[in-house]
């Protein structure tokens, strides 16, 4: 027995260091101007993800011989406040993490061989790869995190290659802007969980799962925590997810983040990130069990995103939209599934979910291609003006079309009542702080300091 929990230490050690050591190697070259050529970016990044999927699916298979359901790896306190805090860095295996981590693998090696080719000679093929490998890990790290400030490490890794991705042709405004549009609502998800975590620690004293989560191993535990403290805290885990996983009301950065490579669009937006905020809410789903009001949330909250998904993907008129939003649709439906208790049918929707859309995403590229093709074999197709739901849009239901081409408004309502009282009250702020320095120091400020930000770049965001 020793002997194999020795082999699946070292099996679960090279899980989280295979994705870290391609992350280093391609971000240390590029700092020292000493860029790896494609043939090597491509072969680094193919023994990272090959590398990490059989040490990944070795754990799998020796869980599976020994018969355990859970096998923890832990690297130690990091952090030491005696009486207050600490912060332990542990990696878990057990039945939700290890296909999350394979599938992670699984998609992520897929794309990197679609992108070697997909970007060949392009100005910014490091750079993407660079970004791309601190996603894996990020991913990595996520999936297998034991502890709340773990996987917090590794959410952060993930939201930041994700916003960098989008802006990824930062030759063009609108991806710049976007990527601020997506980093953005990403930061109001990362405030979430963080103060989920210091809630944690304060009712708890720890951050680790095994022991917020009660008795018994996933998905059977239980949590330990009594409602009214499961309903805080589950609140402020399904605001972090619903900010990473596009949910209602943040559903409007999911096109934003259509900008980016279509490698990026498949593996993040289609298959893996949108997924992570149904990871979150699947990890700490004993809290949500915890209260029967936030489980009811969470049910409303994924079935309002399915409805607005599948009807703003309805008048989409570029393929990735539609595809996002028919992601979309599914994640809310996933949500609610985790909301009523289903926690298998959810893992395996998501499992079986990612690899369909990462196809599409794939396949999108040259799939208005063989469009036009049967087109040009059968004759047009209907004028829209003649298609039925066209008729309808028109006649009888114009205001649902305007609603779904508008994505709800959500954007509108996030911009006139969260982003522009939010700067007015800082500007507020500003200029009281202003007025108090001037009469302390009897001068008043020097011009530099006098330049009011202006709501230029926030409002070409909309």
């Amino acid at each position: 027995m020793p002997a194999a929990e020795t082999v699946l230490t070292l099996l679960g050690m090279i899980v989280i260091l295979a994705p870290l050591a391609m992350t280093v190697v391609l971000g240390v070259t590029s700092l020292l101007d000493r860029k790896l050529t494609e043939q090597q970016t491509t072969r680094v990044v193919q023994a990272g993800t090959v590398g990490g999927l059989l040490a990944a699916v070795g754990v799998l298979v020796g869980m599976l011989i020994r018969g355990s359901h859970n096998a923890p790896v832990e690297l130690g306190n990091w952090v030491v406040i005696p009486g207050h805090y600490h912060f332990s860095v542990k990696f878990v295996f057990d039945r939700l993490s290890v296909p999350f981590a394979i599938l992670s693998f699984t998609l992520s090696g897929t794309i990197g061989a679609f992108a070697s080719r997909y970007l060949h000679r392009e100005r910014g093929f490091n750079r993407f790869f660079v970004f791309y490998t601190l996603f894996v890990l990020g991913m990595v790290v996520t999936s297998l995190a034991g502890t709340i400030e773990t996987l917090f490490t590794g959410w952060e890794l993930v939201g930041l290659s994700s916003a960098l991705l989008v802006a990824y042709y930062q030759e063009r405004p609108a991806p710049a802007r976007n990527g601020l549009w997506v980093w953005s609502i990403y930061r109001v998800s990362d405030a979430a969980l963080l103060l989920a975590a210091v809630a944690l620690h304060h009712m708890r004293g720890e951050g680790d799962f095994a022991v917020i989560l009660g008795t018994g191993l996933w998905p059977d535990g239980g949590a330990a925590l009594p409602s009214g403290q499961a309903l805080l805290v589950g609140l402020l885990l399904l605001l972090a997810a619903a900010g990473k996983s596009a949910l209602v009301p943040f559903s409007g950065w999911l096109p934003r983040a259509m900008e980016g490579p279509t490698p990026s669009s498949a593996v993040f937006y289609g298959a893996l990130s949108v997924h992570l905020g149904a990871f979150l809410l699947l990890r700490a789903s004993p809290i949500l069990e915890g209260s029967a009001v936030l489980s009811a949330l969470v049910v409303l909250l994924g079935l309002a995103t399915a409805v607005l998904a599948y009807l703003a993907g309805s008048v989409q008129t570029d393929i990735k939209s539609a595809l996002s939003f028919a992601s979309l649709s599914q994640v809310g439906v996933i949500v609610a599934e985790i909301g009523f208790g289903f926690r298998y049918v959810a893992l395996v929707h998501i499992l079986g979910h990612a690899c369909l859309r990462t196809l599409q995403f794939v396949r999108a590229p040259t799939l208005l291609h063989d469009y036009r093709t049967l087109e040009n074999a059968i004759g047009d197709r209907l004028p829209a003006s003649e298609a039925p739901w066209g008729l309808a849009a028109r006649r009888s239901h114009a205001w649902l079309y305007r609603f779904a081409l508008e994505r709800g408004y959500l954007d509108s309502f996030l911009w006139d009542y969260i982003v522009v009282p939010y700067v007015r009250v800082f500007r507020w702020c500003d200029a009281a702080e202003r007025r108090w320095t001037d009469l302390l120091s009897g001068v008043a400020s020097r011009e530099s300091d006098q330049v009011k930000p202006h709501f230029g770049m926030i409002e070409e965001l909309t």
